[in-house]
């Protein structure tokens, strides 16, 4: 029996080269927006929607501006 993904824990497009998004944006302390925000962008190339992803980054790095 082959084991499926995992796609709660620990989706493929959330894991690049065994790194996790999570683990970086922890290891960096960003905030929700900032996190976000490089969460879109490290995943965009693996999800199928690049333009939506990166515009989704943009938008969380806008909000991020606009709440200082």
């Amino acid at each position: 029996m082959s084991e499926q993904p995992d796609m709660v824990n620990h989706p493929k497009h959330y894991n690049v080269e065994g790194y996790e998004v999570i683990d970086i944006i922890d290891a960096f302390g960003l905030n929700f927006n900032m996190g976000n925000a490089l969460k879109y962008l490290l995943r965009a190339e693996r999800k199928g929607n690049k333009e939506q992803d990166i515009n989704k980054a943009i938008w969380y790095l806008q909000r991020e501006i606009n709440t200082k």
